[in-house]
C-alpha cells in the first residue's frame, strides 16, 4: 500500500460518529475499529468493501450500510471512490434505521 495521502480513505463528519458513541458508549469500540479499518482501506469499488465487510449492504448512489456492534446499530455512508472519501450520512439504532429512507438520507 502507498502513502495514505494517495491511497487511503478519508472520512467526512467523524464528529457525527463520535457524538453518537458518547451517547451510546456500547458502540464506541466497534466504531473505533470501523474508523481504523476505513482509514487504512483502499477501496476502488463495492468488491473491496465486500472483502472486508461481508455483511455490508449496498444501495443506490454509492451508499453502503454497515452493521455496527452485531447489527445493533446501522451506519450509512456515501462513498466517492475516485476521491477516496467516505461521507457519514446516518448512524442510529436498527429501529431508527427502519424509520428512514436509507437511499436518500
Amino acid at each position: 500500500m502507498g502513502s495514505c495521502y494517495t491511497s487511503c480513505m478519508r472520512i467526512i463528519a467523524r464528529k457525527t460518529v463520535r457524538d453518537f458513541w458518547e451517547t451510546h458508549p456500547d458502540a464506541e469500540q466497534s466504531l473505533r475499529a470501523w474508523f481504523h479499518d476505513i482509514k487504512v482501506a483502499d477501496w476502488t469499488g463495492p468488491a473491496d468493501i465486500r472483502a472486508m465487510y461481508t455483511t455490508a449492504s449496498f444501495l443506490a448512489h454509492n451508499r453502503v450500510v454497515f452493521n455496527i456492534r452485531g447489527n445493533r446499530y446501522r451506519l450509512i455512508v456515501t462513498i466517492n471512490y475516485a476521491y477516496r472519501i467516505v461521507y457519514i450520512r446516518f448512524i442510529g439504532s436498527h429501529a431508527e434505521y427502519d424509520r428512514i429512507d436509507a437511499t436518500t438520507i
